[in-house]
C-alpha cells in the first residue's frame, strides 16, 4: 500500500497514536519516511512550535474536541497538517478563515481511503441518475467496529450530504451498526417494489486509510489553503 504515494522522504509528526497512527507509522517507515515524533492525544501539550517546525508535515488523527486546536497550532507554526479526525466540521469556516490569515495548509477528509473517495464520486453520479426515478427510495447503511466514537460515521455523513444535493426534500435514513472486528462498510441502497440496487465499499484493513493520508501529506507540502481528499485525487 505504501506504493500509492510518491516515495520522496518526508519528516512527519504523528499527532494521535492510536490504531490509525500506528498504521501510518508502519507504512511511512516502509516508504523510508522519517517519523519525527509520535504524540498521543493525552500528550498534545508537548507539541511546541520548535517540535512542529522540525517536521515537513503533521498527520492528525485525534479527538473531535481537540482537532481544531491542533490544526490551529500547526497553522501558527507554519507547518502543513493533514487531519483525519471527524466530528469538528461544523467549525470549518473558522479553520478556513484562520488558514487565510496565517497562510496555513490543511487537507481534511471524513475518509482518506482512495477507494472510498472514488466511491463518493460514484455515489454522486448514481444519485444524479436515480433522482429521475421516484419509485426508488434511497437509504444508507454503515458498519464499523465498536471502538468507533462517532455514529453515524463521518463517511456516512459525507455520503448523506452528497445524496441530499439530489434529494433535498427527502428524509434519507442512515442505519449504523457497531460490530467487531469490522473496519468499515458503507452501502447506498436503492429500493423499489420491483427490484433493489446496492452500492458498497468495504475496507479490509486500515492500510487504505493510512496510505491515503500519506499521499495527502506528500501532496500538501508546499501548498497553502484548505483542501479535501477530492483535491488530492484530482
Amino acid at each position: 500500500m505504501a506504493l500509492l504515494y510518491n516515495s520522496n522522504k518526508m519528516k512527519i509528526i504523528l499527532l494521535g497514536y492510536g490504531k490509525m497512527g500506528k498504521t501510518i507509522e508502519r507504512l511511512a517507515h516502509e516508504a523510508g519516511d522519517e517519523i519525527v515524533a509520535t504524540i498521543s492525544s493525552a500528550q498534545v501539550a508537548t507539541l511546541t512550535d520548535e517540535l512542529l517546525k522540525s517536521a515537513d508535515v503533521v498527520i492528525e488523527f485525534t479527538q473531535p474536541e481537540a482537532a481544531v486546536s491542533n490544526i490551529l497550532k500547526c497553522f501558527a507554526a507554519g507547518v502543513p497538517v493533514v487531519s483525519g479526525t471527524t466530528g469538528w466540521f461544523d467549525q470549518l469556516d473558522l479553520i478556513e478563515s484562520e488558514a487565510a490569515k496565517q497562510s496555513g495548509a490543511l487537507v481534511w477528509a471524513s475518509n482518506f481511503s482512495v477507494g472510498v473517495n472514488l466511491f463518493f464520486e460514484l455515489n454522486r453520479k448514481m444519485a444524479a441518475l436515480m433522482r429521475t426515478y421516484p419509485e426508488y427510495s434511497v437509504s444508507i447503511e454503515e458498519t464499523h467496529h465498536t471502538q468507533k466514537k462517532d455514529s453515524p460515521s463521518g463517511t456516512a455523513k459525507t455520503l448523506l450530504a452528497h445524496l441530499q444535493e439530489f434529494y433535498p426534500r427527502q428524509a434519507i435514513p442512515v442505519v449504523d451498526h457497531r460490530i467487531d472486528p469490522v473496519v468499515g462498510i458503507h452501502t447506498t441502497h436503492y429500493h423499489s417494489k420491483i427490484d433493489s440496487m446496492h452500492f458498497t465499499h468495504e475496507a479490509h484493513s486500515r492500510d487504505g486509510f493510512a496510505a491515503g493520508a500519506l499521499m495527502a501529506a506528500k501532496w500538501l507540502i508546499g501548498k497553502k489553503g484548505v483542501f479535501t481528499m477530492k483535491d488530492v485525487i484530482s
